[in-house]
């Protein structure tokens, strides 16, 4: 008999809970205690949480840390094109025959009880992470983190919260007080913790839980800063300055996460050659990822292609700073939403930089805001916009009116990966 594959029981993992998230750690700690604890044999751990940057201040942090010649396990969530980019190992993707292994184990370690499948794939990439030796864990949020699979590290070695905005707020709340709060039980005991710029009522959360666990803040704006200066990213914290190459990932956000990750990186002990790599060497896929080559450039071999994945009004206004600095050029949006996201809040930064926004479902997603309405919101938001069946047809339909365009796919992670799966 053939051995499944790891699509099939991560398709079977799908069935062991009625709903994709329903929050809380029982679940979690009971499968952990049945795999003998593999959460307790990690190297060091740091842990991320936060709204935006998350992802891209974890590929920071590793390309700081590997260019010190440290091996680094990385977790992260969701996957654009295979489960297998979740699961990072010593610097390599896990492989097929090891990703299938962990998850038969913890699939028959749970012997069918209720698990959400985020939570007991948690599971097999802490286990996988926990067999392999390395030197740091890296540990991304997948939502919120007081009741997160991931928060489940007694004492990490150091603890970092991004930028915190409105996302998810049916589970997490509907003021940032509040999603403040749930980003904040991540904090441990006496554990540091590196805290991104923050609205005033965000910092105020995650400051009084961390005072009231003795835990050692490093916060943007009092402890670290980071700005771009003359073409440059100047970084200062109480060690000294730092003049420093602007990151390598597009957008005027990602030097506020790079100055997260160099403050993890000097807290950590490492040296300013770290901190330049982190800012060189990170790569993240769709986070304004230029597309240079592929099926999508031999559809459009005189425009400009990029790929992002933002989804949030904060990823919104990012992606806006980021096209108005953009030399000027006909741009072009391609864009899929889900429906349980704020798209007009996501929409409305794009209207003075995006000439047309083509809208799409999202293909094989059952939650897709449909191709109209996405259309509908964009009006509403000032766009001019029109609807496609695929992304070919979108491609198509800008082409048409101007072969040179700046064509930008954007909205949802799960557009990102269909592109990336089907076009690259």
């Amino acid at each position: 008999m053939t051995a499944p594959t790891s699509d099939v029981i991560l398709e079977r993992m799908m069935a062991l809970h009625p709903k994709v998230i329903d929050l809380t750690l029982d679940r979690v700690w009971r499968l952990l205690e049945a795999l003998g604890n593999p959460q307790n044999d990690l190297p060091p751990v740091i842990h991320i949480a936060g709204t935006n940057g998350k992802g891209s201040t974890q590929a920071m942090i590793r390309a700081g840390l590997e260019a010190a010649g440290k091996r680094v396990h990385a977790y992260t969530s969701p996957h654009l094109a295979r489960f297998h980019e979740r699961i990072r190992l010593a610097g390599e993707l896990i492989s097929e025959p090891h990703l299938t292994e962990v998850l038969d184990e913890c699939y028959a370690a749970n012997g069918g009880e209720n698990i959400t499948y985020f939570e007991i794939t948690t599971c097999a990439a802490l286990l996988a992470m926990a067999r392999t030796p390395a030197d740091y864990t890296l540990l991304e949020v997948g939502l919120g983190g007081r009741l997160d699979a991931t928060n489940v590290i007694g004492t990490p070695a150091l603890t970092i919260i991004t930028p915190v905005s409105r996302d998810h707020e049916q589970f997490l709340g509907t003021t940032i007080a509040a999603i403040a709060g749930e980003k904040a039980g991540i904090i441990k005991r006496r554990v540091p913790c590196v805290i991104g710029p923050q609205a005033e009522e965000a910092m105020d959360v995650i400051e009084a839980r961390a005072a009231e666990l003795g835990a050692p803040v490093f916060a943007h704006g009092q402890h670290w800063h980071a700005f771009e200066e003359r073409g440059r990213l100047t970084y200062q914290d109480e060690n000294g300055l730092l003049d420093l190459p602007l990151p390598n990932l597009p957008g005027d956000h990602q030097i506020d996460n790079a100055g997260a990750a160099i403050a993890a990186l000097r807290h950590l002990g490492y040296d300013d050659a770290s901190a330049e790599a982190a800012v060189t060497r990170a790569e993240w896929p769709a986070r304004m990822q230029r597309i240079t080559e592929g099926a999508l450039v031999d559809m459009a071999p005189g425009a400009e292609i990029w790929l992002d994945g933002g989804h949030n009004a904060a990823a919104g206004e990012a992606l806006g700073r980021v096209l108005n600095r953009l030399p000027p050029r006909p741009t072009y949006a391609i864009c899929g939403m889900l429906n349980t996201k704020d798209i007009g809040g996501y929409l409305r930064p794009l209207s003075g930089a995006v000439t047309e926004l083509v809208a799409l479902s999202i293909p094989g997603e059952t939650n897709t805001l449909a191709a109209s309405d996405t259309a509908a919101a964009a009006v509403s938001a000032g766009l001019s916009a029109s609807e496609a069946a695929d992304i070919p047809s979108a491609i198509q339909h800008i082409v048409t009116r101007e072969p040179n365009a700046r064509i930008l796919i954007c909205g949802s992670l799960y557009l990102a990966g269909h592109v990336l799966r089907n076009y690259s």
